[in-house]
């Protein structure tokens, strides 16, 4: 059986600007969705490595190169949706990067089915995504696929 390799994680050419900026600004960075803390759900970018992952953090993908993790159960909750990182003008109230720019990172539903021709792929193809959900186990160590 082939595995599932719909993208989990895309974003926008906005967001990707920012990212952009960003790891310009700060060097290697890092995503988390938060679970309700400080920006109430909102994804948080940090220079890479800052904020410490537990077992229970799933590696979504990478947004141009920066890992996205989300807590496991978060993300059951959620149905495990494919998300779309975008970037919205406004500060946000929490400790991520973009805040110095007037911005804050948010995560949309897709507007696309799931298949290899989809937009949603396709945009994954284009904005240097990776496809997949894995748990991270050992920091150390790269992370397996869910099964």
């Amino acid at each position: 059986m082939e595995a599932d390799r719909a993208p989990r994680i895309v974003a926008t050419a906005a967001a990707i600007a920012e990212v952009r900026r960003l790891r310009d600004e700060h060097g290697r960075l890092m995503f988390f969705q938060s679970g309700g803390c400080c920006d109430g759900s909102s994804p948080m970018c940090f220079p890479d490595g800052e904020l410490l992952l537990g077992p229970n953090d799933l590696l979504l993908g990478t947004v141009d190169g920066c890992s996205f993790h989300i807590d496991a159960e978060q993300y059951e909750r959620w149905n495990s949706p494919a998300l779309v990182l975008d970037v919205a003008a406004g500060s946000g109230s929490s400790m991520s990067l973009e805040e110095t720019h007037g911005l804050h990172f948010v995560l949309r539903p897709p507007g696309a089915s799931f298949g290899t021709g989809s937009a949603l792929h396709q945009a994954a193809a284009a904005a240097s995504c990776t496809v997949g959900a894995r748990r991270v186990e050992d920091p150390d160590q790269p992370p397996r696929a869910i099964r």
